[in-house]
């Protein structure tokens, strides 16, 4: 499946498969720049776990795994993901990273966040949105800010990063808010 919007000119989004396992996935994961603020920094990554984990997912009706591909060249440059749905609460998170460094600082995220979240809301049926972000890791919470999202929490002293507690922001979108993104086309 392909996400995309003709508002949004650089990127799209397409569900994950096996075959999206590269060195170059696995070599972003362990790049200390690009997992800095990723739960998989705490071990390393090969070809194994990452094909692993694209199998978990795939099977898991609760989460939805999606390359971020630009237009121009369909490149593979991050990934982006709906998951830990509650059908019950409808709610779910949205995470995310570039990998691809030279797609840095361009509002890949910003743009990447407002797909999913269309299709969240839209396909499957979602009333909120949530993601956080460790309070130094400004650039992410920017990116959802501007997509529409508010600041919903601070978990003080949440997390561990570089040995000292680090709150988590939280962050979140409503159903209500759907106005604000982009419309999305689906194939």
């Amino acid at each position: 499946m392909n996400i995309t919007s003709r508002q949004l000119p650089t990127i799209y989004l397409q569900s994950i498969s096996e075959q999206d396992a590269s060195e170059q996935y696995v070599n972003w994961l362990n790049d200390p720049l690009v997992n800095q603020y990723l739960e998989t920094r705490f071990q390393d990554q090969n070809l194994s776990t990452v094909i692993n984990f694209i199998r978990d997912v795939i099977v898991n009706p609760n989460e939805h795994l999606f390359t971020i591909r630009l237009k121009g060249n369909d490149q593979h440059i991050g990934n982006i993901k709906i998951g830990s749905i509650n059908n019950i609460h409808s709610v779910g998170e949205v995470s995310l990273f570039i990998g691809d460094k030279d797609s840095w600082g361009k509002g890949i995220a910003k743009q990447a966040i407002q797909l999913i979240s269309r299709y969240s809301i839209e396909t499957l049926k979602l009333r909120k949105l949530s993601a956080g972000a460790y309070r130094p890791n400004k650039g992410s919470t920017f990116a959802f800010i501007n997509s529409g999202y508010i600041e919903d929490c601070i978990l003080t002293d949440h997390h561990i990063f570089n040995g000292k507690p680090c709150d988590l922001i939280k962050v979140c979108l409503f159903e209500q808010q759907l106005s604000l993104l982009p419309k999305i086309i689906i194939s």
